[in-house]
């Protein structure tokens, strides 16, 4: 993707390379958020051996990037990171001698109560470190919080909550994150096997880098980073070592070009009050329902009642004399 005349040539790109390597392209100080999921060395196969490390070698190059990266930072920028509990409190302790640690937020992957491990309890979590450089660091709590549905705005209708914000605005998403993992079916899924949602990255990145904002990710992966980034009003940079990675990355971002130049879908019009229509088409709403009715039936006139027939008279019998 090309920069703009605005914007330096190394932003909205993804490089394919080492991020180690390529770092250098970027200036200091000059991204919002570093926002980033490093292989966790479990021995997955990325297309290289970036997953299949002794423990010393992954924490020394662990540490190496970290140096690398943070010095792109803005003074007033943060960093998310992706890690396994395996390897958490080593590089938790890295950052912490060099940032202020925020919050470990969990997620819960939703992960199906079936199988697993029989010596262990099963893992069903990812661990997320959010740190910050200083005090005055860039955080929007308004534009991630979780609407309250109706049962629970009905709940807290009593005067005493009258007018509080948190009711209308919603909550703070706390640091638990319930948010299911990309199945093979899901319409998100890439041929990635550590592939992170949608719906987290942008929780992150609306929270945490300003809209119009640069975000830094140095392990791309299949490019959710830079798909969220442009669906948020919201520039990236990446590296991503796997070329065909990088390949999953230009179509995805493709694709979401051609979704976000499409026209909106017009909405179905609503059915028109009566008035409405018939002004529309000239008749009076009660002229032309009368008009749909079938005449009604004449009704009969009352039937006369026949007096009662009288006698005949006697030719001799005057007429005032009763018979």
């Amino acid at each position: 993707m090309m920069a703009t005349a605005e914007q330096p040539d190394w932003v909205n790109r993804v490089y394919c390379e080492d991020a180690l390597a390529g770092l250098a392209r970027i200036p200091d100080g000059s991204v919002d958020l570093i926002l980033t999921d490093p292989p966790y060395n479990l021995g997955k196969d990325y297309g290289n051996a970036s997953d299949q490390q002794s423990v010393a070698d992954y924490l020394r190059w662990t540490e190496q990037w970290i140096d690398a990266a943070l010095p792109k930072l803005k003074a007033n920028g943060s960093l998310y990171i992706f890690l396994t509990w395996r390897y958490s409190p080593e590089i938790f302790v890295m950052l912490k001698q060099r940032m202020a640690m925020m919050n470990e937020i969990i997620w819960d992957r939703r992960v199906p109560s079936m199988g697993g491990s029989v010596r262990s309890f099963s893992s069903v979590h990812d661990t997320i470190g959010f740190f910050v450089k200083r005090k005055d660091y860039y955080f929007d709590l308004d534009a991630v919080r979780i609407a309250y549905d109706a049962a629970t705005k009905k709940a807290r209708s009593r005067s005493i909550f009258i007018g509080a914000k948190w009711l209308e605005v919603g909550y703070n998403p706390k640091d638990l994150w319930s948010v299911s993992r990309l199945h093979k079916e899901h319409p998100e899924r890439a041929d990635h096997p550590t592939q992170k949602p949608l719906e987290i990255i942008e929780r992150m990145l609306k929270a945490s880098c300003p809209p119009g904002g640069v975000v830094l990710d140095l392990f791309m992966g299949s490019g959710t980073t830079a798909l969220a980034a442009k669906r948020c009003g919201r520039d990236f940079v990446g590296f991503e070592l796997n070329p065909d990675y990088c390949a999953i990355i230009e179509q995805r971002l493709a694709a979401l070009s051609r979704e976000l130049a499409e026209p909106a879908a017009p909405q179905a019009e609503k059915k028109a009050p009566a008035k409405r229509r018939a002004a529309a088409t000239g008749a009076a709403p009660k002229a032309a329902k009368a008009a749909t009715k079938k005449p009604a039936a004449a009704k009969k006139p009352p039937a006369v009642k026949k007096a009662p027939a009288r006698k005949a008279r006697s030719a001799g019998v005057p007429e005032d004399v009763v018979v």
